[in-house]
């Protein structure tokens, strides 16, 4: 399949076939080689224009998507996406790796992503919530708790769920778990926030215990993470939990760096001004108490942290896709990373992949957002099962579910790995890419078999 016009869905397409190739799978099981032209190809792609009316009483219009790619496991199920870079091909990548994200966590759900070409930042309440009734008056006839249950994504937080929910609500006369990432007093599970930032440091926590036979953690550890939203904040809380050293957060104007490590505090009011779209460049300046003295930072404008950072032990890009360059892969390997884990869906490019996956014998580990990063979904899915059963569970009972369902993806990912890969590397770490996109594949492969999808 050769797709010029659509580069990211090509690269994420490109990933799957050649981890599937370059593993014994289609040599033991033919068959599944039947999948591969079935799978690539969505259900259903939806297209709608969004017309609204902003502040100054024009008309404004944006390219809403729904892009229904996969329902062999479940309900269609991934998030909204509001940003000026919103296209087809971004969202076929990102409803092509949620299919077999959504497989890994192991509960029943499909694949799918939506999203507009709406850009929310700068725009008042009123606008945004103008703007998610109309792009719900579109999307509502397509979506149902049964059928495709979006979730929130860059651009569509806590406030941009509620007013689709609500217009959702009036439009079809019916309550239901509709979207997942609701507010905790009307359906929403605890946890959800953190879940995607959570999920990767529980899944980094099993390749270190694995890596090292249980002799280290995250403690003492130096961890360099991008992005500066939920999931590179809720990562970076954990870490700092968990006995690591935080030394870098970023956002699209910069990079904050702290070689003595970023504090809680730093993170709370990073969360609270990233709420109201500030840079970190302005943060710093607002929040200068909390930016001084001991805690100081150095911010450096226009560039990404990884070849800044100094010595570091783990890279957790949680920012957007392909921002780790080959370039920069090779300068986190000299700057001494054994893990690299992503918050973000394709964090890494094809280049800085093959540079970490090259370096496995130097013990470095990478691990691909479809496995490291499925905690949010995962819990969206347990956002359904609350919805369904009409309950809340405690945050307890949630954060042991989430770690549990990344402990057994991890585990997953590593026995797959282990059973089709034709090599191991000296120091008996499997390749977690292959492993990742295997044990996805399968399951989602018998399950169309099993439905006459493929025969």
């Amino acid at each position: 399949m050769v797709l010029p016009h659509e580069p990211e869905f090509q690269q994420a397409y490109n990933e799957l076939v050649h981890a599937l190739e370059d593993s014994t799978l289609f040599t033991e099981q033919p068959k599944y080689k039947k999948v591969i032209p079935v799978v690539s190809v969505p259900e259903r792609l939806i297209q709608f224009r969004v017309s609204w009316e902003n502040d100054k009483g024009e008309i404004e219009v944006n390219n809403g998507f729904r892009v229904q790619f996969n329902s062999a496991l479940g309900p269609y199920k991934g998030g909204l996406r509001f940003h000026p870079s919103v296209n087809l091909s971004i969202l076929k990548f990102l409803g092509f790796e949620q299919i077999f994200k959504n497989a890994l966590t192991g509960l029943s759900m499909g694949g799918g992503k939506g999203g507009c070409d709406f850009n929310p930042k700068g725009r008042s309440d009123a606008e945004i919530r103008r703007f998610c009734v109309a792009f719900m008056r579109q999307l509502a006839r397509y979506i149902g708790s049964d059928t495709d249950v979006p979730a929130g994504d860059i651009g569509v937080g806590g406030r941009e769920i509620g007013f689709l929910f609500g217009a959702y609500k009036q439009m079809q006369n019916n309550w239901t778990g509709i979207l997942t990432g609701k507010g905790l007093t009307w359906g929403g599970s605890l946890i959800r926030p953190e879940a995607t930032g959570y999920g990767v440091v529980y899944y980094v926590e099993k390749m270190i215990e694995k890596a090292t036979q249980g002799k280290e953690s995250f403690k003492g550890k130096r961890v360099a993470i991008s992005g500066s939203g939920n999931v590179a904040q809720y990562a970076a809380l954990k870490v700092i939990e968990l006995g690591g050293t935080v030394v870098s957060l970023s956002d699209s104007k910069g990079s904050i760096i702290s070689q003595t490590g970023i504090t809680q505090e730093q993170i709370a009011a990073i969360g609270a001004a990233k709420l109201k779209f500030k840079s970190l460049e302005e943060i710093i300046v607002d929040s200068a108490s909390a930016f001084s003295g001991s805690n100081s930072v150095e911010y450096l404008a226009g560039v990404r942290p990884w070849a800044k950072v100094g010595q570091v032990d783990i890279a957790l890009p949680s920012a957007t896709q392909n921002e780790v360059s080959g370039e920069e892969a090779q300068a986190l390997i000299e700057a001494g990373v054994k893990y690299v884990a992503e918050g973000s869906n394709m964090g890494s490019t094809k280049e800085a992949i093959d540079i970490f996956e090259a370096n496995r014998n130097n013990n470095v580990w990478y691990a691909p957002g479809k496995a490291a990063n499925c905690g949010g979904v995962a819990v969206s899915g347990l956002e359904m099962a609350q919805n369904s059963q009409r309950v809340q569970w405690t945050a307890e009972e949630v954060d042991a579910k989430l770690k549990n369902i990344m402990y057994t993806c991890f585990e997953n990912c590593y026995e797959t790995a282990v059973k089709y890969s034709a090599e191991k590397n000296a120091a008996g770490l499997p390749s977690l890419l292959k492993g990742a996109n295997i044990a996805g594949f399968i399951k989602v492969a018998d399950a169309m078999f099993d439905q006459g999808d493929v025969f």
